[in-house]
């Protein structure tokens, strides 16, 4: 059990818990739990993120092991010492209490806990749907995607050079937005444009970031910003989801798989974190072979991802670019996933606290997605806890076991990514670790890219 200051009268775990039938969220920072406990003018010594994150912990574990009285004790103090309105580790803290929040209130372990759910009013996550402008402006904010199609650009137009005809499959959670700049630097080959053919899966996305364009008038956009670049783009969608380990494009791919070797086709890949969508659950091949190729029956020894991984490999692209963010938010203990996720986390509220200002749209639309993250994280569970990011060390050996070989990134490559950061807080920094190049946030890894062949 924590240490907790001397201005407590007795240890939490021996104070009788108060009952409250209905509360609103005044009285929920005002009242006190127990005779004795600290104001809120006192409560400051819990105010550092090392004593926030403990809190967190305490109270997950009181959750998990169904201690309501504890649980009810630790979250008044969490009440009074995290506004969301408050510095970036309030903030923080304040997310995964409220993601504390709904998980205990869908359980009905702790009549406090849906007493606080029932009043606070700000328990729905108003994510914010973009416009192409503003998701465009929203990427720019920070390194966190540019890094990667930064450096996956500069691997991918190595890896196509002499290409004639080029086909991408873009797995990436930023709609595409990668794709114009790379177009940009293809029109611009001395040996003139290629033909690009662009193939995404049509995921009906419930994960932000969201876009209010249809994979259409997606396609439309880019095929016209393509014709400006004097480059001829042929733009196509595969209904596909990341839940079956986008099984269904994997299908059409191997269909197409001898055309790309008969007309000497680029096949790339492209992997802009989504493949940390893919659930972790184990899976069983289907007896019919020419049927789905998965199918959600447990087996010890494949997983999506493994068999996603060689299924990719067979087909022998030209390139794999892996992008993704350097943290393991898959343990299934909650209180492992807790720490591990408020350590990471805390690095986009603070990134946001160097340059946007209290109360700017642009700063509530990127907290509410990282809200949505440590809900998903904390709340969920089974299939519905989709956002099970690991590490890059992970991904290398997931890659290494499907075949594959990483190739390293050249001077250029590094130089542009450089460049790129240049244009951000000063914060930011690059690293290389092996062949990989890894963004880092005040000396802290962020997200990596990685570069793969057949091996």
């Amino acid at each position: 059990m924590m240490q907790f200051p001397e201005t407590l009268s007795c240890p939490l775990q021996q104070i009788t818990p108060f009952s409250i039938p209905t509360m609103n969220t005044n009285q929920i920072h005002q009242a006190r739990p127990w005779p004795g406990f600290p104001t809120s003018k006192g409560l400051a010594s819990f105010g550092d993120a090392n004593c926030m994150e403990q809190l967190l912990v305490h109270c997950a574990n009181a959750m998990e092991s169904n201690d309501a009285t504890l649980a009810q004790q630790i979250l008044w103090v969490l009440n009074n010492i995290a506004p969301p309105d408050g510095d970036s580790n309030q903030r923080l803290t304040c997310a995964f209490l409220r993601a504390l929040i709904v998980r205990a209130s869908k359980s009905g372990t702790c009549k406090l806990l849906a007493a606080m759910a029932n009043a606070r009013c700000n328990l729905s996550i108003d994510t914010h749907t973009f416009s192409v402008i503003e998701f465009a402006n929203f990427v720019d904010l920070t390194p966190w995607h540019r890094f990667g199609f930064t450096a996956a650009n500069a691997a991918i137009l190595e890896a196509v050079e002499g290409y004639s005809i080029i086909h991408i499959v873009d797995l990436s959670s930023t709609h595409c937005m990668q794709i114009p700049t790379l177009i940009d630097a293809i029109a611009n080959r001395l040996e003139g444009p290629p033909m690009v053919k662009l193939t995404v899966p049509g995921v009906s996305k419930d994960f932000p970031p969201m876009l209010d364009l249809t994979y259409e008038e997606l396609g439309s956009k880019l095929v016209n910003f393509a014709r400006s670049r004097n480059v001829m783009l042929e733009f196509r969608v595969v209904p596909s989801t990341h839940a079956d380990g986008f099984a269904s494009l994997i299908d059409q791919l191997r269909l197409q798989h001898l055309v790309y070797a008969e007309t000497g086709e680029a096949l790339v890949i492209n992997c802009h974190m989504m493949l940390h969508y893919i659930p972790e659950e184990t899976l069983s091949p289907l007896p019919n072979a020419n049927s789905i190729p998965y199918t959600f029956e447990p087996s010890p020894k494949r997983s999506l991802r493994t068999m996603f991984l060689k299924a990719l490999r067979g087909l022998n692209p030209t390139i794999v670019v892996l992008v993704d963010e350097d943290a393991d938010l898959t343990p299934n203990n909650l209180v492992c996933r807790l720490r591990s996720a408020f350590n990471y986390l805390w690095i986009p509220y603070d990134t946001m606290e160097a340059f946007l200002p209290k109360g700017s749209k642009q700063r509530q639309w990127y907290e509410a997605d990282i809200c949505w993250k440590i809900e998903n994280v904390i709340a969920q569970e089974g299939l519905q806890r989709v956002e099970r990011v690991e590490t890059k060390s992970r991904w290398v050996q997931r890659m290494r076991n499907a075949e594959f070989r990483g190739v390293s990134f050249g001077e250029e490559a590094v130089s542009e990514v450089k460049t790129m950061l240049d244009e951000h807080a000063a914060g930011w920094g690059l690293k290389k670790e092996e062949e990989d190049v890894v963004l880092t946030w005040k000396g802290h890894n962020v997200v990596f890219a990685a570069a793969w062949v057949p091996a």
